[in-house]
């Protein structure tokens, strides 16, 4: 039997309960449904076990779980996003489970994911698929007890899509990063202002006038390229699809190759969920004293490995910022190990958009235990209902009001026989 949690200090406790309950004040559609949850109980005794990064607004969303009546375990997504007096609060206030340790090593890492796993839970959310991708590689047993899951990022649902169209995925997953009330926001605004934030904070460096690279024009790489440009920066876009190209364009920024950006960029994200983004073509050219990060989910996205090979020298200037020095004196640094810049180096995205997407993972996993006898094994949209309801919530919670549309709207819009009058 796995230990009850493994945690950096039980002591930061109370200062971690202090920013839990802070970032509650700004996460109040999720409030509203803790507190129907602790009503109705629509998870009790439903056990699950959460891969996410440990942060205050996550822990807000375990409370919501274990307020249904959940049965929860929480290990961490990534070695560096953990905030460790977080993680101390949900053991000591919040009965929750938790393993998660920030830098831990990656054997401590998938120790932790395992822990997770040996909860036999009934529902698996995940923030990156790794839960997932274990019990079907090594983990097989624990597929037994488990009627769903949930998926909160684009790379996990890239890596489920994967295992469906091979045949591999055991079991339905609703892939709450599609819904509209998560990606359009949290990927867009929340990545876009994170991750600069944790630039600024690693680097303390100035971004107006200089010029950025973003490999990626989805969701996120559209949040980070708005931001920048709004804080002065000249933006360069790096993409594959001609359809993102030709929107990045439109929206009125410089569209190149990597190679062909390398020569150019003072700062470099990468943003897209594959592998080898940022790799040869572009490092070999790159200007000297770049500085490189990621913000997507794994730090496969810049190729680090090169980087070592090809350094004569390598220094670490601060925590969580490492110059490498090439044969020709260029230096290029690196940002957080290239995982999470915006978690790793930061807080990870403000109360107010994950109040969405935290609502969408715990409605999801409400429709998981009424519905997934139903669900066959794959990667399912989240019901167009739930996304609706947590927009109306939201929208609610700021006070806002909007129109309806009027009986003769809906008429029009349902008939084919009205037409230019």
């Amino acid at each position: 039997m796995a230990q009850d949690y493994d945690i950096k200090d039980i002591a930061l406790a109370d200062a971690g309960q202090a920013r839990i309950e802070w970032a509650d004040r700004d996460m109040p559609v999720l409030a509203s449904i803790r507190e129907r949850f602790a009503r109705e109980l629509p998870l009790k005794n439903i056990r699950i076990s959460a891969c996410l990064h440990v942060t205050t607004e996550t822990a807000n969303l375990m409370r919501t779980l274990v307020a249904g009546g959940a049965d929860v375990v929480l290990c961490a997504s990534n070695p560096l996003s953990t905030q460790d007096d977080t993680a101390a609060a949900l053991v000591q206030h919040y009965g929750v489970r938790t393993y998660a340790i920030k830098g831990e090593d990656t054997e401590t890492y998938y120790h932790h994911i395992d822990a997770a796993i040996d909860h036999r839970p009934q529902i698996t959310m995940d923030d990156g698929a790794d839960v997932v991708g274990r019990i079907h590689a090594e983990r097989t047993e624990a597929l037994a007890s488990i009627i769903g899951g949930t998926e909160e990022t684009t790379t996990g649902v890239i890596r489920l899509a994967a295992m469906a169209q091979d045949g591999a995925l055991r079991y339905p997953i609703i892939a709450v990063n599609d819904a509209k009330t998560k990606h359009f926001f949290d990927n867009r605004y929340g990545t876009g202002q994170s991750t600069l934030d944790g630039i600024v904070r690693a680097t303390n460096r100035l971004l107006a006038g200089r010029t950025l690279v973003v490999s990626g024009y989805g969701w996120c790489g559209r949040g980070v390229a708005l931001r920048a440009s709004g804080m002065g920066m000249q933006v360069i876009i790096c993409e594959v699809d001609p359809f993102k190209a030709l929107e990045a364009h439109m929206d009125g920024y410089r569209v190149m190759t990597a190679a062909a950006a390398a020569p150019l960029a003072d700062v470099w994200i990468t943003v897209t969920g594959d592998l080898n983004v940022l790799d040869v073509p572009a490092l070999s050219r790159i200007k000297g004293g770049a500085i490189i990060c990621n913000s997507g989910h794994f730090n496969a996205e810049i190729n680090i490995p090169w980087l070592e090979a090809q350094a004569t020298e390598k220094h670490r200037l601060k925590p969580l910022v490492e110059e490498y020095v090439f044969a020709d004196g260029r230096t290029v640094i690196l940002l957080a190990e290239g995982r999470l810049v915006n978690l790793s180096a930061a807080e990870g995205h403000p109360a107010e958009v994950m109040d969405m997407s935290f609502a969408d993972q715990a409605l999801a996993a409400e429709y998981l235990v009424s519905h997934a006898s139903s669900l066959a094994p794959g990667v399912h949209p989240e019901p167009a209902e739930i996304d609706e309801s947590i927009a109306r919530l939201k929208l609610a919670t700021l006070g806002i009001e909007i129109d309806s549309l009027t009986p003769e709207q809906e008429r029009y819009l349902s008939s084919w026989q009205m037409g230019t009058v």
